[in-house]
């Protein structure tokens, strides 16, 4: 058997190579024999479910595809964009590691291939009484968590206002601001969001941090709440997990601004909590770590980099939510588990990132990594500084690490749920007995 560490040295030739980005063709013989494919019938639902939440009048998207008429222009767009699985924009790898996601915006290829055929079939209108009914949506600045849990957040801690100039370079404001809350509370869902519109133009992102007082009475950071950048909703924490707002503690904001070519005066960014009830007992602490690769990313021009971080916990832990996070050079990252028997697990793969959406990929409650004592996580990220990249603002010029738009950032946000012994082998034993609950039931059928 190799060892762990035999593993963890192999990791860099193992690990998946980048791969171009290139339409992936989906076969439509089927529809010839189910009739012609049409936009109320067909693509309209598909639409309504997975796109119109942005493309939509009045929100974020730069087209509204909720009518044929509206749609009709960008028929051929709409098939490129899909085919390469660029839109929606949900980059996480269909093909490798664990693909169990909560909020997965992925299209199924089943979707893919019926909007190829409507295009490739000359995208007709189809029969108007086909047409579902419009989907009603919140306004973009109302909290996206409060469609899922049913109500506004428990409690919103907003940051002091800043005024972002004109013209200038990256800006960052940190202000410090209370609590706020009367006793301690435990914490089941947090969502982090920019003002609308003028801060959803101007943040690059924004971060809620814990500051503790510590044995010498100095404050200091302790926790990371959450984290906004474009592209994410918020995060629901397991049932059986949660995160601790201290009344006895201070939020510290770090927000990153960019000035968008007019004033935006006054900007405020916000967090808000959902808790649990007083009588509601989850079992697990949860928290949100930034984790740093290590090296430095020195891209020269024309060039390319890999980093590397390890990590390692002195008890067992489960892996609720995986988001790499870069700027515009970082193209890759992945998570793989090196486990204390020497068996490596691929568990996510981000393989074509983009800087202009963030998202935190969260597994499914039974496929969160469980990660015994003794496991190594490993992250890899892939930058890339040449033509070939779309987003690279200058090819020409040397890159390095740093805070600044301009600059490249390496590191993975992940959510952790802090486990003992006892506790991860009954998560295991659970997830064991349902799966041979869910083998029988399928097996009778």
């Amino acid at each position: 058997m190799r060892s762990a560490l035999g593993m963890l040295r192999a990791i860099r030739l193992t690990t998946p190579l980048l791969v171009a980005l290139v339409p992936v063709v989906f076969p439509t013989e089927a529809f010839s024999q189910n009739g012609t494919v049409t936009f109320t019938k067909d693509v309209a639902p598909i639409l309504q479910e997975n796109c119109v939440r942005c493309h939509r009048e009045n929100s974020i998207a730069p087209m509204s595809l909720r009518t044929y008429e509206k749609a009709k222009p960008y028929a051929y767009l709409m098939k490129e964009m899909v085919s390469r699985r660029l839109m929606p924009p949900f980059h996480y790898d269909h093909d490798v590691g664990i693909q169990e996601l909560k909020s997965d915006w992925r299209l199924s290829d089943e979707e893919i291939a019926t909007i190829v055929a409507w295009v490739d079939g000359g995208a007709l209108a189809g029969d108007p009484t086909d047409m579902p009914a419009q989907r009603e949506f919140a306004p973009y600045n109302d909290w996206m968590l409060k469609g899922v849990l049913g109500r506004e957040p428990d409690h919103v801690v907003e940051s002091k206002p800043f005024t972002v100039p004109a013209e200038g370079g990256d800006l960052w404001w940190r202000p410090v601001v209370p609590v706020g809350v009367d006793r301690d509370r435990k914490v089941k869902a947090i969502e982090t969001r920019p003002s609308f519109p003028d801060g959803t133009h101007v943040v690059h992102h924004a971060i809620p941090r814990l500051l503790l007082k510590n044995e010498k009475g100095e404050w200091e950071q302790a926790a990371t709440f959450s984290e906004y950048a474009m592209g994410k909703v918020g995060e629901i924490i397991p049932k059986d997990a949660y995160r601790v707002l201290p009344k006895d503690g201070l939020i510290q904001w770090d927000a990153h601004y960019y000035p968008p070519g007019h004033e935006v005066k006054d900007d405020v960014v916000k967090v808000g909590f959902w808790f649990y009830e007083d009588d509601e007992a989850p079992k697990y602490t949860q928290d949100l770590k930034l984790y740093p690769l290590q090296g430095d990313i020195d891209l020269a021009p024309g060039g390319t980099a890999m980093t590397q971080g390890f990590f390692r916990w002195d008890h067992p832990v489960r892996l609720d939510a995986f988001q790499a996070h870069g700027h515009v050079h970082l193209h890759a990252m992945s998570a793989q588990a090196v486990y204390p028997d020497g068996k490596v697990e691929l568990l996510s793969m981000v393989t074509n990132f983009s800087a202009r959406w963030h998202h935190s990929y969260l597994y499914q409650d039974d496929a969160a990594p469980l990660l015994p004592t003794g496991t190594v996580l490993v992250v890899t990220g892939w930058y890339d500084n040449t033509a070939k990249n779309p987003l690279a603002t200058d090819p020409g010029t040397w890159v390095a690490r740093g805070s600044r738009t301009t600059d490249e950032m390496s590191h993975a946000w992940i959510a952790v749920s802090h486990l003992d012994e006892e506790g991860y082998q009954r998560i295991a034993e659970e997830r064991k007995q349902r799966k041979v609950a869910s083998t029988k039931e399928e097996g009778s059928r």
